[in-house]
C-alpha cells in the first residue's frame, strides 16, 4: 500500500519529472561548456541523487544546481577545480549545520513571511529567467551569439524564432495544463524534441557511441588550497543564505504544503544533510554543486508530479543517459530548444509565486515584497538577509507600515 501510493509510474509522473528541465539544463550545460564539467560526472551524479533522494523521502523530491555558484562561475569562467572546491566546502558546511541541528534552531526563528518571500522571489527570477530563454537573452545564448545556438533557423522575418516557439509552447501549455490524458510538459518537450531533430544542426549526433561510460575520480584533481580559499569567499559564503532560505526552509514548507504527512521526512535536518552527501558525491565524480529547492518543487508539481515515482523516472534517464552515452549525452540534450525550456520555467516559476496568497496581514505582505525588490536588484540571499531584519524590526515596533 505504501509503495502504491508513494511509486507511481503514469504519464502525470513523466511529465512532471521534466518540470524543472528549464532550470536545470541551461546551468548544467553552461558549467560543460564554459567550465569544463565533465558530462559524464555531472549526470551520472545527478539521477542517483534525484534516485536515492525520492526512494528516502517517498515524495517528489527537486534536484537543482547551487543558483549563485552556478551563475556566477559561468559568468566568471571560473576553473573546473575551483567549482569542485566550492561542492566539497558547501557539503561542509551543511553536514555541520545539520548534524549539530543547528539548521533546525535557524528555522525555528524564520518568520512565515519571509519564507513566502524567498517563495515569490524564487518564482519571479524563474520566470524572468523562462522570459531570457524565450528572447534570447540569457547567459548561454549571449555566449553562443545565437537566439538558439542548435538550431539552423534562428528567425522568421524579423522575428527570432525563440519567440516563436515560445508563444506556441505557452499556448499548448495553457491548453493542456490540466489535460491528464496528454500532460503539458510531456507534451511540450517532446514536440520541442521533434523541433530539434527536423530543425537543429544537430552537433556531436554523428559520433554518438553506445556503450558503459564511468566517470573519473576527481577528474581535475584534488582542489589546492587556493581553490578552497577562492571558493570560499567568492562562491560558498554568497551561497549558504540562498541554500538555507531556498533549498531548506522555502523547500521544506512547500513540501508540507503539497503532500501534509507523506512529506514527514522532508524536514530542515534531514534535507540540510541529503545536500552535504550529494555534494560531496558529485564534487568527487566531477560534476555540479547541487541543491533542493522550493522552485523545483513548484515545477515538478505544477506539471503532474504527486510522488517520488517522478524522481526514479527522470533520475534513471539521467543515469542511462551518463552510463551509455557518456560524455557524448551532451548532443542528445542540445536537441532541446532552450524557448522550451523557458515555458517550463515561466509556468513553475507562477505556481511559486501564488504561495503568497495565504498571507493576509499587511506587516507580512510588505516584508515579503521587500525580499523581492531587494532580490531583483541584488540577490535573493541579500533579500533574505533583509527580510530577516525587516521582520524583527516590525514584530517589535520599530518599524511602522
Amino acid at each position: 500500500m505504501h509503495m502504491q501510493r508513494n511509486y507511481k509510474f503514469n504519464r502525470l509522473e513523466l511529465a512532471g519529472s521534466l518540470g524543472d528541465l528549464g532550470t536545470l539544463l541551461p546551468l548544467a550545460v553552461g558549467m560543460i561548456l564554459i567550465n569544463g564539467l565533465k558530462p559524464t560526472g555531472l549526470f551520472l551524479t545527478l539521477g542517483i541523487f534525484y534516485v536515492l533522494a525520492g526512494i528516502y523521502f517517498g515524495v517528489t523530491v527537486p534536484v537543482q544546481p547551487m543558483k549563485v555558484i552556478s551563475a556566477y562561475a559561468i559568468a566568471t569562467t571560473m576553473s573546473a577545480s575551483q567549482i569542485t572546491a566550492s561542492g566539497y566546502l558547501m557539503g561542509l558546511v551543511l553536514l555541520l549545520i545539520g548534524v549539530t541541528g543547528a539548521i533546525a534552531v535557524i528555522g525555528k526563528y524564520i518568520p512565515k513571511s519571509v519564507v513566502r518571500g524567498v517563495q515569490l522571489s524564487t518564482g519571479i527570477l524563474l520566470m524572468v529567467q523562462g522570459v531570457k530563454l524565450m528572447l534570447g537573452t540569457s547567459a548561454l545564448q549571449k555566449i553562443h551569439e545565437a537566439v538558439e545556438p542548435y538550431l539552423w533557423v534562428q528567425s522568421v522575418g524579423p522575428v527570432p524564432i525563440g519567440i516563436i516557439i515560445g508563444i506556441a509552447g505557452a499556448c499548448l501549455t495553457l491548453v493542456l495544463l490540466e489535460n491528464k490524458r496528454f500532460p503539458a510538459a510531456l507534451i511540450v518537450v517532446a514536440a520541442g524534441l521533434a523541433l530539434g531533430l527536423i530543425f537543429g544542426n544537430r552537433p556531436g549526433l554523428n559520433e554518438l557511441r553506445v556503450g558503459i561510460n564511468l566517470p573519473t575520480l576527481l577528474p581535475f584533481g584534488w582542489p589546492t588550497s587556493a581553490d578552497f580559499t577562492f571558493a570560499l569567499f567568492a562562491l560558498v559564503l554568497p551561497q549558504i543564505p540562498m541554500t538555507v532560505g531556498n533549498a531548506v526552509i522555502a523547500y521544506t514548507d512547500l513540501s508540507e504544503s503539497y503532500f501534509s504527512t507523506q512529506s514527514s521526512k522532508v524536514t530542515y535536518r534531514s534535507t540540510t544533510i541529503s545536500m552535504a552527501l550529494a555534494n560531496f558525491l558529485t564534487s568527487t565524480f566531477g560534476g555540479m554543486p547541487l541543491c533542493h529547492g522550493a522552485g523545483g518543487l513548484a515545477a515538478h508539481y505544477r506539471f503532474g508530479a504527486r510522488t517520488a515515482g517522478s524522481n526514479i523516472m527522470i533520475g534513471g534517464a539521467f543515469i542511462v543517459l551518463a552510463v551509455i552515452l557518456g560524455d557524448h549525452s551532451l548532443s542528445i540534450i542540445n536537441l532541446l530548444p532552450l524557448a522550451v525550456l523557458g515555458i517550463l520555467l515561466l509556468f513553475a516559476g507562477g505556481e511559486l509565486c501564488l504561495t503568497i496568497l495565504d498571507l493576509t496581514a499587511r506587516k507580512d505582505l510588505f516584508v515579503s515584497l521587500v525580499i523581492l525588490g531587494i532580490t531583483l536588484a541584488t540577490n535573493l540571499a541579500a533579500g533574505f538577509i533583509a527580510g530577516i531584519a525587516v521582520a524583527y524590526l516590525l514584530k517589535h515596533g520599530k518599524l511602522n507600515v
